[in-house]
């Protein structure tokens, strides 16, 4: 049997957004679902900087280190989501 990929050692992160997608499909009630990717891209990575940038007391060079992004990547994401 093959083994899902782990995150942190379990796979909350997959299932949890795998339930919100069935729940999104489920209220559409038949209705035809456009621009899911960037959709979920947006919620998931807006909700990731949140998180991020408070666990570090908003210091951007420990975020992007956090993150594995470059700085300046970093705060075009931070503005693209009007986080400063």
């Amino acid at each position: 049997m093959k083994r899902k990929p782990q995150l942190n050692g379990s796979n909350e992160i997959c299932q949890s957004v795998e339930r919100s997608l069935n729940d999104y499909f489920a209220r559409l009630d038949g209705e035809p679902a456009s621009n899911v990717y960037d959709m979920v891209i947006g919620h998931v990575e807006k909700a990731m900087l949140v998180c991020v940038m408070q666990r570090v007391g908003g210091n951007q060079t420990q975020a992007a280190d956090m993150l594995g992004l470059n700085r300046n990547t970093l705060r075009t994401k931070l503005t693209k989501y009007k986080m400063i």
